[in-house]
């Protein structure tokens, strides 16, 4: 029946046609109407009854494709001014990515020390006491290195901490003035 069968059902694909070009009225629907339909009567060729009309059976699937994506299209809401579809959009998270990434490439610059002090206290939640035992340090010096930590890392994704300010212009003034030594070193050696 398979073979058979598919010859019968690609020889009606003319006929289809012209009913399907009727009932849309465009042909890129029509097409589109004629592959729904064939591959419906494909899935479902085990109904169709030997020795009844072929034509009549794959029409009737055209007919009822075409009627229900028509209740799918009427049930579709016209937004021509785009309002219905403004309502749906939700802010992008594109630059919160951007963000979490500046924030891990800024992790991973700390010393492993900072990091570790950093990651123990905020993101895990531990006391200072708590991850001063498991870093095997006194509790001064894991406060220190969290303090430290968070500076540094609000000046690396550039948060406007103004101790992290202050510490980083003393930083860049430190670089500024070891160049101009360095300088002076080489103008005096010339």
């Amino acid at each position: 029946m398979s073979d058979t069968f598919r010859q019968e059902l690609v020889a009606l694909i003319p006929r289809l046609r012209g009913h399907a070009m009727a009932l849309t009225g465009s042909s890129a629907e029509a097409d589109d109407l004629i592959q729904d339909t064939m591959v419906r009567a494909w899935r479902f060729r085990e109904g169709f009854r030997e020795g009844s009309n072929l034509n009549a059976w794959v029409n009737k699937i055209l007919r009822n494709t075409f009627y229900t994506s028509s209740v799918a299209r009427r049930n579709t809401v016209q937004d021509v001014d785009g309002k219905y579809a403004a309502a749906l959009t939700c802010d992008a998270d594109q630059e919160w990515r951007m963000k979490y990434s500046d924030l891990t490439r800024a992790l991973q610059s700390l010393t492993p020390e900072s990091r570790d002090a950093l990651l123990l206290v905020v993101a895990e939640g531990l006391s200072y006491e708590d991850a001063a035992e498991i870093s095997g340090c006194p509790v001064g010096t894991m406060k220190s290195r969290v303090n430290r930590a968070r500076e540094r890392l609000a000046e690396l994704i550039d948060v406007d901490l103004p101790k992290a300010n202050m510490r980083a212009g003393r930083r860049r003034a430190a670089a500024v003035s070891g160049a101009d030594s360095k300088w002076a070193l080489t103008a005096n050696a010339a």
